[in-house]
């Protein structure tokens, strides 16, 4: 029994969109377009949406599960169902320890450029050198807008989990979701060019397909569904008996995925259209966002306007993951240390500033230094999304497919007696899904080594 009384959501609609609002962030808006761009458009797609409504839905089901069954934080919930799985707790919080106070950095840039935008400053955001010039010559800056956005991020999370999380979360993915469309209805209408990027975004090309677009798909979902972090254990920690957890990760998935297929309508046309098809702009990843597009912006009517919509909107995508990020840590800290809220959010808060310094400085002043040949914000991205999260999901699966067995997480999301949803769970639990993280893990090393092209 906790000695701190655990908040919870008001009720399901509550728990679906702050877990969307985790599941969508920054990967979402640049990284989707960026990869389905590189592997072929519509045949990435394809393969994203398969594994999707597979691989996605059984895993975020377990880890929601396993966080309401056990009514703990990562590091608790592991040690409950099985002391010999307790350091699985430790490594999965370490996971977002490491990533938002880096995220939090990428999150200080998006509002630089919202600021940049906003104040009419376009123009000069839309040359080839300003993004680089930004990173590598500034120091203030770039801490500046760091830890403005950690604030932010904070203060939202100081207030508690109804007050803070699920009402920040009802009010922004509805927002984020008007922009994305209104910014799709614009391109479509008035760029020359657009469609034939739309009709390449969403035409499969079977001659494209390869195991590489597999790896890339799951990849992808892995990371954008904010998987092994922790942070779906602690929502489902949240989440009342009543809440149905399958309808719940259904309604999930078809938010992140949905706002994932709208970056990539938004931004592959857009950029198709500018580059005449160059496979080269296609392929640039956070340069679409930071470089292409404010090009794009620059050559419309109102620029200004459009592209201060489109920062705010990645703005919103941003903070509501980082508010899940930030949530988790402060829950461990609560749980572990028998803290408050309030106290708990200060020592995360200036625990992650100081962690997030590196990553800040990272191309600039301390540029020249490396860590296995990556600079900071890299090497944290790398070692979190591409090593840690892999192998924490996959000993997730050992330890409910082999010892703690399947039906005691089906029992718990309801889906014991539905023949065909809990087969499908068994098979992918104790199966398909090791297989195919054993095959991201040794992709990702043989990547890093040069070995491979991912």
């Amino acid at each position: 029994m906790e000695q701190i009384k655990r908040s919870s959501f008001s009720g399901k609609i509550g728990f679906v969109l702050a877990a969307a609002g985790s599941a969508v962030g920054l990967g979402n808006i640049w990284r989707f377009p960026y990869l389905a761009a590189k592997y072929g458009g519509g045949m990435f797609l394809l393969v994203y949406l398969a594994l999707a409504v597979t691989f996605g839905f059984v895993l975020m089901m377990a880890e929601i599960a396993i966080g309401r069954k056990t009514g703990k934080s990562a590091i608790g919930a592991y040690a409950s169902l099985d002391k010999r799985f307790g350091f699985v707790g430790w490594i999965a919080a370490l996971v977002p320890v490491l990533i938002l106070p880096y995220y939090s950095v990428i999150g200080g840039w998006v509002m630089k450029y919202t600021f940049g935008f906003a104040t009419g400053n376009g123009a000069s955001m839309a040359t080839d050198t300003y993004f680089g010039s930004y990173i590598s010559n500034g120091v203030g800056e770039p801490i500046l807008w760091f830890g403005i956005f950690l604030l932010l991020t904070g203060v939202v999370v100081f207030f508690g989990v109804e007050k803070g999380i699920e009402k920040i979360s009802k009010i922004m993915m509805p927002i984020l979701i008007a922009f994305m469309l209104f910014i799709v209805i614009y391109t479509l209408c008035t760029m020359d060019g657009a469609l034939d990027g739309v009709l390449y975004y969403i035409s499969p090309d079977f001659s494209n397909f390869s195991m590489m677009t597999v790896v890339a798909a799951l990849g992808q979902l892995f990371y954008s569904m904010s998987l092994a972090m922790g942070i779906m254990i602690t929502f489902g920690s949240y989440t009342k008996k009543e809440i149905s957890i399958e309808k719940s990760v259904h309604q999930i998935e078809i938010f992140d995925t949905g706002i994932a297929f709208l970056s990539g309508l938004m931004i592959v046309p857009a950029v198709f259209a500018f580059s005449g098809g160059d496979q080269g702009a296609l392929g640039q990843g956070p340069g679409l966002m930071f470089t292409t597009l404010p090009k794009i912006f620059d050559t419309m009517p109102g620029g200004d306007v459009i592209g201060t919509l489109f920062f705010v909107m990645v703005f919103v995508a941003a903070i509501t993951s980082s508010i899940s990020l930030m949530e988790t840590v402060v829950s461990i800290v609560m749980d572990k240390a028998k803290l408050s809220r309030k106290a708990s959010c200060l020592i995360v808060f200036g625990g992650a500033f100081l962690i997030g310094i590196p990553s800040a400085l990272g191309y600039s002043v301390w540029g020249e230094v490396e860590i296995l040949g990556l600079q900071f914000l890299d090497f944290f991205d790398f070692i979190t999304n591409n090593l840690i999260m892999p192998i924490i999901a996959l000993i997730t699966c050992i330890l409910i497919g082999y010892f703690l067995k399947p039906k005691v997480i089906m029992e718990e999301a309801n889906i014991d007696r539905k023949p065909f949803v809990s087969r499908l769970f068994t098979v992918m639990i104790r199966y398909i899904a090791p297989v195919c993280l054993v095959v991201i893990l040794i992709s990702s090393i043989l990547n890093a080594f040069g070995v491979i092209t991912i």
